[in-house]
């Protein structure tokens, strides 16, 4: 399929994950600092967390993150190392193997991703529970890495070898992909939105009380304005998901309104730990944590790329396409 031309791009960044445990330590070594169910003192005179101790305790939380990890690095390490080898020649035994890693690895992905955003997010505000939370993070990241590829696919676009092989249907596959996880994104927010305005519970409303006041209303929305109504608005346009650059200007907005919303579902919690609301402030570190780890992980991505050809030579539909006539860009 034209659209599985771009993997090449998805299996540098998954080889760069080892790097991002490391980057993690400092969570492990003082989570007292972040989460309040870590502190002793605190969990003593809270009962709510003391019946939670069976799961958030730091050993658990620390040997949980070290699954994640290992789980992930050995995924990206294994899929990455088996399509690299598919360009020394098509082999139906290695190409079976990329497949069956794939779906159990997407079942994998989808648990671990889940307990992670628990355990790192949600855990942030531990008096507070929603059982599509870890969703929000599934969907949140593949738009981010969608966003990413689309990104790099209209940069590289007009340079060898993505040049020949990169034609307007598989940007067109492209673009459908960002519409539809974008659709998908406001559907998880209308849902769980509906459901805890409904309910209204004690227990619940908490997460949108904190959110819909002192400042942080405006980022919700800028969210709904410019994560959802204008990239929908634009994405419905058939030419514009044909054409690389002008898709490319959409994912770039798009990669821009995943941080506001990551900034959103975590920056309150993590300076009131969802017990009481706090202004929204933007401190200088916020940004240079963000350009900082993201300037780190483009540099050791462009690395990783480097290292191999950026195109699946040795799988069979890239040579048919390269094959085939020619479409009009």
């Amino acid at each position: 399929m034209p659209s599985r031309q771009p993997h090449r791009l998805h299996e540098g960044a998954a080889r760069t994950i080892p790097v991002w445990g490391v980057l993690f330590l400092p969570v492990i070594v003082g989570p007292s600092s972040l989460y309040t169910w870590a502190d002793p003192d605190v969990v003593a005179g809270d009962e709510l967390l003391r019946h939670k101790t069976l799961y958030l305790n730091v050993p658990f939380f620390v040997a949980r993150a070290v699954f994640y990890f290992a789980a992930w690095s050995v995924l990206g390490h294994l899929l990455s190392r088996w399509s690299h080898e598919q360009d020394t020649g098509a082999d139906p035994g290695r190409a079976r193997r990329l497949r069956s890693l794939s779906g159990g690895g997407l079942v994998l992905l989808a648990l671990t991703t889940t307990f992670a955003a628990i355990d790192w997010g949600m855990s942030l505000a531990p008096h507070w529970f929603s059982t599509i939370y870890g969703a929000f993070f599934i969907v949140g990241w593949t738009l981010s890495a969608l966003s990413l590829t689309i990104v790099l696919v209209a940069l590289l676009s007009g340079e060898p070898p993505l040049a020949e092989a990169v034609r307007p249907v598989t940007v067109h596959d492209l673009g459908k992909l960002l519409l539809a996880f974008t659709m998908l994104w406001a559907y998880l927010n209308l849902s769980q939105g509906l459901i805890v305005w409904s309910g209204n519970l004690a227990e619940e409303t908490p997460f949108y009380v904190h959110r819909f006041h002192d400042g942080w209303s405006w980022m919700a929305v800028a969210l709904l304005l410019f994560h959802f109504a204008l990239p929908f608005a634009l994405l419905l346009s058939r030419d514009l998901k044909r054409d690389a650059r002008r898709l490319g200007a959409v994912a770039a907005l798009m990669l821009v309104m995943r941080l506001v919303d990551l900034f959103w579902l975590i920056g309150p919690d993590l300076a009131g730990h969802g017990l009481r609301a706090v202004p929204l402030r933007v401190h200088w570190m916020d940004l240079a944590a963000a350009f900082g780890l993201g300037g780190l992980w483009l540099f050791l991505l462009a690395r990783r790329l480097r290292s191999r050809p950026l195109l699946p030579v040795g799988e069979p539909e890239l040579r048919e396409l390269l094959a085939g006539p020619a479409v009009p860009r």
